[in-house]
C-alpha cells in the first residue's frame, strides 16, 4: 500500500519526509482504521428502514430535490458507512450496490485502503492536483496506466489525467481532429454515449440529451453487433461504414468506440466485428478512439480492447470510474504540435492517491486474466440468472453481458416493465440502473475488488423476489 508522496530522490532530506514518517501520523491512520472496520463490520446484510428515521430523511431528500432543481435517480442520501457492496442510508436502510455510481466505486463503500490513501493525501500542501500542481502520485498514475495500457502491445505513449470521463473525452476529440484537420466527422456505433458536454451530446446517440442544445459535430453512426443477429449486423455495419467513407471522402477524423455497449444494454461486441470496423478505418487514415471510461477493469484484462485483442487498433484511449481519476492515453504520433491538451484542475490529490490503491488491488487479487476472477464471476452470476430464467419463463432473459458488466432483459423489455422492476429492486434491496430501448434492460456493475458470490446469491435472492412480486 502506498503510503506519503515520496520523491525518487533523496527523500530523507525533506521535511515532508519527516511528517509522513512521524510515529503520530502512522498510530492515527492504525486508530482510524481499527475504528472503521469494527463499525463497517456490522454491515453484513439489506434491511429496510428504520420507520423512526425516516421523516427525518424524507425531509431531507425533499431539501436535496429542491436544491438541486429534480428528483435524485433513487432516494438515496448515504450515512457515510458501508462494507463492499452494501452501503447504510441515512433512514437506516441497507442497500446492496450492484452500481455503484455507474461503475466508480470498484472497491464498494468504505474500503479500509480507500481511507489509508485519503490519509496520504490529507497529509499534502494541495487538495487538487492540476497544470501548475503535481505531485508524486500524478506521475505514479500516468507512467501505471501507460504500462498497463502497452501489455500487448499497443503504442500508447502518452497520459493525460483529468477530472471527469466526459473531460477525457474532450480531450480524445481535440486529439483526432487536430491531427486530422480539415476533418470534422465522427463515426460512432448506435446506442453509444459518450457524455453530456455539448460536443459528447452530439456524439451520444440519445437525442433527448441534446434538446434545446446547438448542433456541436457531424456524427455517424454505424449498427452496433447484435447476438441476435451476428452475420447481419456486422455485415450491415461494414456495408454502412464504406458508405460513409465513400460519401464524405477524408472529412472522418475518427472512430469512437465502446466495446460493451453501455448505455444500450452491454451488448459485447465480437473481435471479428471491431477488427475489420477497425481495419477500414486504419486503410482510411481514421483514427480509432476506444472510450474505457466504463469497461476499465471489467473484463478478462485491464482494458477492453486488450480483452478484445484490438491493441494494434488503439490510437487514443479514454478511461475512468474505478481509477477514480480520468485519463486520455495517446501515442507520440498524435502529440499536438500547440497549446491544445491543459486543465487547470487534473484530478483530486485523494482520487489519485485511491485510484493507485485500487489498481494494486485489482492486479494483486487476480481479477484479470481468461480465469480470473472477473471473468470466474460474470460465469456465476450468468449461471444464477440463467436458472432463475428457467425458473420464472417469460419474465428474465439474456444476454447477460460481459465480465463485471452484468445485464438482462425484464418482461417484455418495455420501459414501463423494466422501471417498476428496477423499482422493486430497490425496495427489496438491490441497486441497478436501467440500459437499452427497445429492450430496456436491468444492467449491474458490481465493484470487482470485493464482489463475492456471497454477493452474487444475496443479489439473485432478491431479484427472484422482484420477480414472483410483478
Amino acid at each position: 500500500m502506498l503510503t506519503g508522496a515520496l520523491l525518487s530522490h533523496d527523500p530523507k532530506a525533506l521535511h515532508y519526509s519527516d511528517l509522513v514518517r512521524d510515529p503520530r501520523v502512522e498510530k492515527a491512520r492504525q486508530l482510524l482504521l481499527e475504528a472503521l472496520e469494527s463499525h463497517r463490520s456490522k454491515i453484513t446484510q439489506v434491511r429496510p428502514p428504520n420507520p423512526d428515521l425516516v421523516p427525518a430523511y424524507q425531509a431531507e431528500l425533499d431539501r436535496l430535490t429542491k436544491a438541486r432543481g429534480a428528483a435524485t435517480y433513487f432516494p438515496y442520501i448515504s450515512s457515510g458507512l458501508g462494507n463492499g457492496p452494501l452501503i447504510e442510508l441515512g433512514d437506516g436502510s441497507v442497500k446492496l450496490d450492484f452500481i455503484v455510481g455507474i461503475g466508480v466505486h470498484g472497491m464498494g463503500h468504505s474500503d479500509p485502503r480507500m481511507l489509508s490513501a485519503t490519509i496520504d493525501a490529507a497529509l499534502e500542501d494541495t487538495v487538487m492536483q492540476g497544470n501548475l500542481q503535481h505531485d508524486s502520485a500524478s506521475l505514479w498514475m500516468c507512467e501505471r496506466l501507460i504500462a498497463l495500457s502497452r501489455e500487448q502491445g499497443a503504442k500508447l505513449d502518452h497520459c493525460l489525467l483529468s477530472t471527469s470521463g466526459a473531460m477525457a473525452n474532450e480531450n480524445s476529440l481535440k486529439i483526432a481532429f487536430h491531427n486530422r484537420a480539415p476533418a470534422s466527422r465522427v463515426i460512432c456505433i448506435d446506442n453509444c454515449f459518450a457524455g453530456r458536454s455539448i460536443a459528447l451530446a452530439a456524439l451520444t446517440d440519445r437525442p433527448a440529451y441534446r434538446t434545446g442544445v446547438p448542433k456541436a459535430l457531424d456524427v455517424d453512426y454505424l449498427p452496433m453487433y447484435h447476438p441476435s443477429d451476428p452475420q447481419g449486423t456486422t455485415q450491415g455495419a461494414i456495408r454502412t461504414l464504406k458508405h460513409l467513407i465513400e460519401r464524405y471522402p477524408g472529412q472522418h477524423a475518427c472512430l469512437w468506440l465502446e466495446l460493451v455497449a453501455g448505455e444500450g444494454g452491454y451488448y459485447p461486441g465480437t473481435k471479428e466485428y471491431f477488427e475489420t470496423l477497425c481495419q477500414i478505418c486504419h486503410d482510411h487514415k481514421i483514427l480509432v478512439i476506444f472510450d474505457e471510461v466504463q469497461t476499465f477493469s471489467r473484463l478478462s484484462r485491464p482494458f477492453a480492447f486488450q480483452h478484445f485483442g484490438l491493441d494494434r487498433f488503439a490510437d487514443i484511449v479514454t478511461l475512468g470510474k474505478i481509477t477514480q481519476v480520468c485519463a486520455t492515453l495517446y501515442g507520440e504520433s498524435l502529440k499536438p504540435k500547440g497549446p491544445l491538451l491543459s486543465q487547470t484542475f487534473t484530478a483530486a490529490t485523494a482520487s489519485i492517491r485511491a485510484g493507485l490503491s485500487v489498481l494494486d488491488h485489482l492486479e494483486k487479487s487476480k481479477c484479470f486474466g481468461d480465469d480470473g476472477w472477473n471473468m470466474q464471476r460474470h460465469r456465476y452470476f450468468r449461471s444464477k440468472l440463467e436458472a432463475l430464467s428457467k425458473k420464472h419463463p417469460g419474465k428474465l432473459s439474456g444476454p447477460y453481458g460481459e465480465g463485471m458488466m452484468i445485464a438482462f432483459t425484464p418482461g417484455d423489455g418495455s420501459s414501463a416493465t423494466a422501471s417498476k422492476m428496477l423499482g422493486k429492486l430497490y425496495d427489496f434491496g438491490l441497486m441497478g440502473f436501467l440500459a437499452g430501448s427497445n429492450p430496456t434492460r436491468l444492467r449491474f456493475l458490481p465493484p470487482p475488488g470485493v464482489t463475492t458470490n456471497e454477493h452474487i446469491d444475496m443479489a439473485c435472492k432478491i431479484i427472484e423476489a422482484a420477480l414472483e412480486s410483478v
